[in-house]
C-alpha cells in the first residue's frame, strides 16, 4: 500500500484551484489533434467532486443548445491547463444531481456575494493563471532542449 501511495503522490499536481460544488467554473482543457494542440474552454457548474488523492475527479455540467452536457475531469490531469472560478455558488449539498431534472429558473444556484468572496475568487484565478504560465514555460523549455539534442 505504501508503494501505491508513493506513486500517487508523484502524480499529484503541485497547485490546484480551490473550487467547491455549486461553483460555476471555466475549465481550460488541452486538446491534442495530431500534431496540433489547442485549448478548449468548458464552462459550467460543478455538480460533484469525487474520490481523493491522485484519483480525484470533478463533474461539470453545462447547457449546450438546450441539451445538458456533463463532463468528468480528473483534477490531477496534465491536460487541464487551469480552472477559473466565474461565480461562487451557495449550496447545502455535496452532490447536485437534482439539477439534471430542473428546468428554467429552478436550475439556478444562488450566488455567494461579498468582498471576501470576490477577493478569494480573484486570488484563486491569479494563482491559477500564474501556475498555468509556469507550466507552459516549463513545457516550452523542455521542447527546446529536446530539439537541441536532435
Amino acid at each position: 500500500m505504501d508503494l501505491i501511495k508513493a506513486i500517487e503522490e508523484g502524480q499529484k499536481r503541485s497547485f490546484t484551484t480551490q473550487f467547491k460544488v455549486g461553483d460555476t467554473v471555466k475549465v481550460y482543457f488541452k486538446i491534442i489533434e495530431g500534431k496540433t494542440e489547442r485549448i478548449q474552454v468548458y464552462e459550467g457548474i460543478v455538480l460533484c467532486i469525487k474520490n481523493a488523492g491522485a484519483r480525484k475527479t470533478f463533474t461539470v455540467r453545462k447547457e449546450s443548445y438546450g441539451v445538458g452536457v456533463e463532463r468528468v475531469f480528473p483534477v490531477n490531469s496534465p491536460r487541464i491547463v487551469k480552472v477559473e472560478i466565474v461565480r461562487a455558488g451557495k449550496v447545502r449539498r455535496s452532490k447536485l444531481y437534482y439539477l439534471r431534472d430542473k428546468i428554467g429558473k429552478d436550475k439556478k444556484v444562488k450566488e455567494m456575494l461579498g468582498g471576501k468572496v470576490s477577493a478569494f475568487i480573484n486570488e484563486q484565478n491569479k494563482a491559477a493563471e500564474a501556475a498555468a504560465h509556469a507550466t507552459e514555460e516549463a513545457i516550452k523549455a523542455e521542447r527546446t532542449a529536446a530539439a537541441a539534442e536532435k
